[in-house]
């Protein structure tokens, strides 16, 4: 294939004249060159100008993000320093037990701590609340007196929690 395709084109060149071959050289160097400007040169040229023109609004719109970052982390840390006590702290823990579908049997506010009884309740359950109060409401468990029941996993339970920042 390759020979054919090599004597076909030797044969082709072989009946041209010299000003014939200078012409098709010439012509084949320009389009070459057109082909090249217009698929090559052309495309990445007018792509470099649109990117020179919108580096300022990228520039602005990633100032414009890293600011709003900032203030994002600042008003994070300043979300976290501001825990419930008292009241808020009894009303937020008794949201929270419904919502993981735990029921108090009382819950009542002593001191700084809210005290938290609970009968026939599953500690895998009340653990994982637990550690969800933590981090949500950063409280801590002050005391806990637990009693297992004959049913496993089932206990009956009273929990003194307080703020973390309460020593």
């Amino acid at each position: 294939m390759k020979a054919e395709l090599a004597q076909s084109w030797a044969g082709f060149w072989d009946q041209r004249t010299e000003r014939e071959k200078t012409l098709l050289t010439w012509g084949g160097g320009v389009l070459a060159v057109v082909i090249a400007w217009s698929v090559l040169w052309a495309p990445a040229q007018d792509g470099r100008a649109r990117l020179h023109e919108s580096l300022p609004t990228l520039q602005r719109q990633l100032a414009q993000m890293t600011a709003q970052s900032n203030e994002a982390r600042q008003l994070s840390a300043a979300a976290q320093g501001v825990a419930p006590t008292g009241a808020a702290l009894k009303d937020a823990l008794t949201a929270s037990l419904s919502d993981h579908g735990l029921a108090a049997t009382q819950v009542q506010v002593i001191g700084n701590a809210v005290q938290i009884q609970m009968k026939n309740v599953s500690f895998p359950l009340w653990t994982s609340w637990v550690d969800d109060a933590r981090k949500q409401f950063k409280v801590q468990v002050a005391e806990a007196h637990v009693t297992a029941l004959k049913e496993d996993g089932q206990v009956d339970l009273t929990a003194s929690l307080q703020p973390s920042t309460a020593k």
